[in-house]
Formats: C-alpha cells, structure tokens, sequence
C-alpha cells in the first residue's frame, strides 16, 4: 500500500541542547520521525563532536554526521543575558527540549525544569547525564566505556581465559537515546489528558544496569556471576562461531528442536541428539568442548555458502565486515544505506531508518547541518531584524 501520509511528528518542535551520543541520537530518531529538530549549539565550538577526528564531511566529523542528520542547527551562547532572552523565545513554542549538561550546569543558568516549569508548562524537558541527577555520583562526568566498565556489563565480555572487553561501539549512549525517544512519546501522551508536560531523567548508569536483562536476573536469583563465554553464551550451546571451509560463521541453535532439526537436516548426523552427553541443553553446556569439536570438523568440510544454503531455515549467517555487509543485498532491499547531498562535502553516505511505517513514513533525509547554517532563518522567525542579527553576531551572542 502507497504511503499517503506525513511522518508522524509532523507539527512537534524540539530543541536538541544536547551533545556527542545519547542526547543528539534521541533527537536524530524524532526528527527522522517528522519533528522540527533546532540543534542549539555553542556559537564558537558547536558540539563537541563536531571536530572529533577523521574521516570528514566537509568540516565535520563522521561522528557528527551519525547522530545530527535531518536537524537545523543555531549558534548560540544562552546562558545569559540576550542569549538567553533568545532561548526563551524559541521555548514560547517548543514541544521538547533535550539536554546532556551535568548535573547542576542549568540550574546555574537558571534553565533547569523546575524554572522553566511555570513559564513553558507543556514543556516536556528531558535531562541525560551519566549518573543521575541525585545520589552520591551526581556530580562526577562519565562516558560510555566508564560506565560498561561500573555496570557489570563489560565483566561478561571476552573469551573465558581473557580480560573482559568492552563493547566496540558506545551500547549504552545509544540504548538510553532509545529510552529516551520513548520516554518523551509517553511524556506527550500524558500530556493530551493533563494539558502538563514534565521532567524526564535518565542516567546512563541505570540504563546500564537495566541492560544486564537476563543475565543480571541470573545474578539476582542464584547470586552467580555469569561466567564470559567470548563468542558462544553464558548458557545455550551450541550458540558461537564455527569456521567453514573458507571462512567464518555463526550459529545459534540452542533449544532442543533446533538442535535435532539441525542435526538431522543439516549436518546428517541423528546420532548427536540422542547421545546423552548433547540431548540436553544442560548437557550441551556441561560437554561444550566435546560438541564443538564436532561441530567444527564438520564445518571445515563446505563452503560457508554451501552450509547456509542447507541452514536457511535455521537462524546462521556469515560473519561479514562492513564493506559485505553494508553492500548486502538485505541491507539494499532494507533502505539501510542512502545518500545525501552534503552542502560541503557533495554526495555522501548515511544509514538509513530502521522506523517503517505503513501510512507514515519517516522523512527525507538532509545531512548534518553545518554550525549555525540555520541562524539567520531561525532569529528571523521569532522576530528579530537584520540588523539586531549582525549586532548579536557581532558581540558572539550568535554566530
């Protein structure tokens, strides 16, 4: 069915006073979803991730562009004076403002919710720090790794002999943007009964601590710390990497039904099921070693596409790098790669949405705007003059 509507956000404003991941990202997800997204940024720096090193897109970083496309950007220094007066403004008709800043930075501003809750009272307002905005962390910085590292997740990476690991890419920026999208959906929900928007808070800390999930509940229950597992898991086996003729790749068929289909179907071998030391999955677990060894003789007799031609029904696939795997044809059919004109940079490459809506869909994607490229449109919109414009650029109130 041909999709006749506009994105769902349509008509919501949003004011991204957020930088690096997690804030940024929660932002990029409402705009791709229709709302009009106002990145606010330091005049003379911009957000931090704006130089964070190569390759570039004009005079931006490949970090930037991840988590800034479809948004407008201004230049301004809000923490005082007209600055701030502009701020103001811009909340009169705001829907959501997002901020990152460390516990306590906007409340010296005299921005925090609870200042701003009289004057903005459908405001929704959501804060991201690292800890929390009580308890005894509050004040102290924290990135990604750091909090992989406190919330026992990395304790549970690496192979069994080795050190633990931390995940290559920042899981808990993104998983507490992803929180964070829902959170404000929620948030404006309520707000269509009470007419009241609120103060949202989330901390990476408790982000990461939710993402333990099964393996923290284990925990919980039997006060056991997880063993590390490298490739394969904690518990179901066979669950890992297994190495074909010419290459890598990964299976996960850890219940008894697909263990005995794959078994039978696959590797021709009706035998392992029944034997009492895999006809369990306790039991695979207990004789893992023996299982794999198995397994992998097998393995190294076909191609990688000969053994998933036979595994299509079960859930295998290839250990790819990112050039196979952003060149696939599942990430073609899917819409996971696109390109954009970059007003700098030319023709560029973005990932795409994983958001698929049958009526209404996500919007057109723009790159990354540059520092302050919509300064000048958005000071025009809320009243102000071309020559109130070059006085506040003048004096570094906006760039």
């Amino acid at each position: 069915m041909a999709q006749s509507g506009q994105p769902p956000l349509i008509g919501l404003k949003v004011l991204d006073l957020s930088r690096i991941i997690a804030g940024p990202l929660c932002c990029q997800q409402l705009a791709d979803m229709g709302a009009d997204v106002l990145k606010v940024e330091n005049p003379n720096t911009g957000d931090d991730s704006r130089n964070a090193t190569k390759p570039w897109a004009g005079k931006d970083s490949h970090f930037f562009q991840a988590f800034n496309r479809n948004k407008k950007s201004i230049g301004l220094d809000f923490r005082d004076g007209e600055g701030k007066e502009i701020l103001f403004k811009l909340l009169e008709s705001a829907d959501i403002l997002v901020e990152n800043f460390r516990p306590g930075v906007m409340s010296r501003y005299g921005l925090e919710y609870r200042s701003l809750q009289g004057r903005f009272p459908r405001l929704v307002y959501c804060s991201v720090s690292a800890y929390g905005e009580t308890g005894s962390l509050s004040d102290r910085p924290g990135f990604d790794p750091v909090l992989q590292a406190e919330s026992g997740l990395m304790s549970m990476t690496g192979e069994p002999d080795g050190p633990p690991l931390r995940h290559p890419v920042s899981i808990i920026d993104i998983m507490t943007a992803l929180h964070s999208v829902g959170a404000i959906m929620a948030a404006l929900w309520a707000r269509q009964d009470t007419g009241q928007g609120q103060h949202i808070e989330l901390a990476l800390m408790d982000v990461a601590v939710a993402a333990l999930s099964n393996a923290g509940q284990s925990f919980l229950l039997s006060g056991q710390q997880p063993k590390r597992a490298g490739n394969s898991h904690p518990l179901s086996t066979p669950t890992n990497l297994f190495r074909a003729k010419d290459g890598d790749l990964y299976m996960a068929c850890a219940s008894d039904r697909l263990f005995g289909k794959f078994c039978r179907e696959v590797i021709d071998r009706p035998d392992l099921p029944e034997d009492p030391r895999f006809n369990s999955t306790s039991a695979r677990f207990d004789n893992r070693p023996q299982l794999f060894e198995i397994l992998n003789e097998t393995f190294s007799t076909k191609t990688r596409e000969e053994w998933l031609r036979k595994m299509r029904h079960l859930p295998a696939g290839s250990l790819q790098n990112f050039e196979e795997a952003l060149s696939s044809e599942i990430v073609k059919e899917r819409g996971m790669v696109t390109e954009v004109e970059h007003p700098l940079a030319g023709p560029i490459k973005l990932f795409g949405s994983p958001l698929n809506f049958s009526d209404t869909p996500v919007r057109e994607f723009t790159a990354a705007p540059l520092l302050g490229s919509h300064t000048d449109e958005v000071m025009h919109e809320i009243g102000y003059g071309d020559a109130e414009i070059a006085a506040l650029r003048e004096v570094g109130t906006i760039n």
